[in-house]
Formats: C-alpha cells, structure tokens, sequence
C-alpha cells in the first residue's frame, strides 16, 4: 500500500491531466475549476484513507474530531470507505449530514438571541432551489471528489497487487476463489487416481 506522500504525489501529478481533459471535454472554466478542485480536495483531505488516522485525517486540523464517528463506524478498506461511488457518496452524506446539524444549532441560538425569523422550512427552500439551480455545478465537484479518491483506492489496489504478484506470481493476482477451486479439483483428481490404484 502507498504512503500518504505517494498519495499526495499522484494526486498532484495526475492534477494537470484531470484539468486538461475536463476543460477538452466541457470548454467551460467554471467546470473545469470545480471538477479540478473536487480531485484536489478529495485526493487530499476528504478521501478513502478518513476512515484512519492518516494524513487526510490529520489536515482536517483542530476539526478532525468530526471524522472520529466515521472512523469507529468503519472498517479500514471496507468496500463503504474505499468503494467506488458509494465512498465518496457516504462521506458527503455523512458531512452534509453534520453541516445540517449544525445549521440547526445555529437557527435556534439566532432565533433565541436575535429574534431572527428564519425557519428551518426557508433555509430548506433556498437549499432545494440552490440544488435544482446548480445541479450541473454540483455534478462536476462530485465528480472531482470521486475521481480524488479512486485515484487513492487504485493506487492502494495497484501497490497491494504489485507485492502479491513479486511473491506469489500470477496466482497472487488472481480472485481466491478461483485458487481454491482449483485446489480442490486437483486434491480431487488425486483422491480419484488413488482409488484407481487400490481397485488395480
């Protein structure tokens, strides 16, 4: 598995050509923009690797606390942290989940100390229609945290594969289960042959 600077170099590394082929692809500044500092971020910060304390963990800083129940929640690799989509979905989930709490927390202490009318229903409103508004915006930043962090969990897949295959060969990168089954055809061939013997 690659250290957290091996981490860090690909994602500065492969910057260049993320943004290069967003911009071929879309023509658009913005999207560019977006999808680049998506990668940026979730290669960086807000990748696989939170479910541990790692360099992403550690640059959330004084705020880093806010990983702790995701951590614990978490087994390290697990198909939730490191999977591709459903990562990336589960941790925006997850912080929007704890922006939204917040959020809460914020309108009841204005409304109690300023006499602020705000509700919950108007900040679900202007949320809603930000939304639906900048859908495209959206898309692109989510985008560049995916590709943020599958850039991380194929760069682990690829470190892992590489040592299974100097000590193991060719079957070191093969599924297990294909292994097992053929050990167990050949340990039944063998059982066979040796009944063929004792019947001669």
């Amino acid at each position: 598995m690659p250290s957290g600077r091996t981490h860090d170099r690909i994602t500065l590394w492969a910057l260049p050509m993320v943004a290069g082929v967003t911009f071929w692809q879309t023509r658009s500044g913005n999207v560019t923009l977006l999808v680049a500092g998506g990668f940026m971020f979730g290669g960086l910060m807000f990748g696989p690797d939170l479910d541990i304390y790692s360099r992403q963990y550690q640059r959330w800083g004084f705020l880093r606390w806010i990983w702790l129940p995701y951590q614990k929640s978490l087994r390290h690799r697990s198909f939730l942290s490191h999977g591709p989509l459903i990562g990336t979905t589960l941790r925006v989930v997850y912080l929007s989940s704890l922006l939204a709490v917040l959020t809460l927390v914020i309108l009841a202490v204005a409304d109690k100390l300023l006499n602020m009318a705000v509700t919950w229903q108007d900040v679900e409103r202007t949320v809603g229609r930000s939304l639906s508004s900048y859908t495209p915006e959206f898309l692109a930043l989510f985008l560049g945290l995916e590709l943020g962090a599958m850039s991380h969990s194929l760069s682990d897949w690829g470190g892992s594969a590489y040592k299974r295959f100097r000590k193991q060969g060719i079957r070191g990168i093969l599924p297990s289960g294909k292994i097992k089954k053929r050990k167990v055809t050949r340990r039944k061939g063998v059982r066979a042959n040796d009944r063929g013997k004792s019947t001669k």
